[in-house]
């Protein structure tokens, strides 16, 4: 098709990615948690001048192993959230994907400390070919789903029938962040539905390393997705950006005004945090 002018490119572009999503995050083989004492996390103890950190028990991932964690100030509120991993974890990822599926879920759940924040648990979905478009999506990258509510409800959510509307109904304008539109056609089974910001860099001809997005269901948002390629972790990071953030929340806790991309050269690990929780 021909297009006169270059902005309606770009919107073309933006369009066909969003309705992709529906294809990039369908059937998800889950991985169940299965209990693992390695790289655990070790808590320090709150002396009233330090922080400390909480984490659930590592997850196998790849060759390697994962963890969900919070910071909790010395006056016990959280200031970060996140997701650690080694570097093992990067081999090893399953590559054949089942007949009918788009990839595969491993579920942290976050450490009871959290409570203070909105977020349960973390689905960390691996596609390993990318998805459509074959331009924007088309490379191994990792989904990173911090669920604002459980996994029972999420198992509820099928996104088919009556439920279809539920999935469908969109949040007020005020609880959806600065910026972000409704995805059409990307409501998820377990997941809901996406939001998506048409001023990211890979719908303006950079190449996709990083970028958010929201989810939501039954009119509330019910998940923040950093979504991150396995190129740009194995780049070694150091990245830190601001969040848009919504006007309001519907619920009462700490949330977070920022998110980062970071690796450690000296444990040798990559974390992907929502950071500088504020309560809101």
């Amino acid at each position: 098709m021909k297009v006169a002018r270059p902005i309606v490119s770009i919107a073309v572009a933006t369009l066909f990615a969003i309705n992709m999503l529906a294809v990039a995050q369908t059937g998800v083989t889950r991985q169940q948690p299965t209990d693992s004492p390695a790289y655990a996390l070790t808590t320090r103890a709150n002396t009233g001048t330090r922080s400390a950190v909480f984490a659930s028990p590592a997850r196998p991932i790849g060759k390697g192993a994962a963890r969900a964690w919070v910071t909790l100030d010395p006056n016990g509120h959280p200031t970060a959230i996140g997701v650690t991993f080694d570097e093992a974890a990067l081999d090893g990822l399953p590559m054949d994907i089942p007949h009918g599926q788009h990839g595969t879920e491993y579920v942290l759940a976050m450490p009871p400390e959290a409570s203070a924040t909105p977020f349960d648990h973390v689905g960390v979905n691996w596609n390993p070919h990318g998805h459509e478009p074959s331009t924007i999506y088309d490379v191994g990258h990792f989904d990173f789903h911090f669920y604002m509510i459980g996994q029972q409800e999420r198992a509820r959510i099928t996104a088919q029938g009556d439920d279809l509307e539920k999935t469908r109904r969109r949040p007020s304008a005020d609880l959806v962040p600065e910026g972000y539109v409704y995805a059409p056609d990307s409501e998820m089974p377990q997941m809901g539905a996406h939001w998506v910001d048409p001023r990211s860099h890979e719908f303006h001809g950079q190449a996709f390393t990083k970028t958010m997005l929201f989810g939501s269901y039954d009119g509330q948002i019910i998940f923040v997705e950093p979504m991150i390629t396995r190129a740009y972790f194995l780049s070694k990071p150091n990245a830190t950006e601001p969040l848009k953030l919504p006007a309001r929340y519907s619920k009462s806790g700490y949330y977070p005004t920022r998110y980062s991309v970071t690796y450690d050269p000296e444990k040798k690990e990559y974390t992907v945090a929502l950071e500088g929780m504020t309560l809101r």
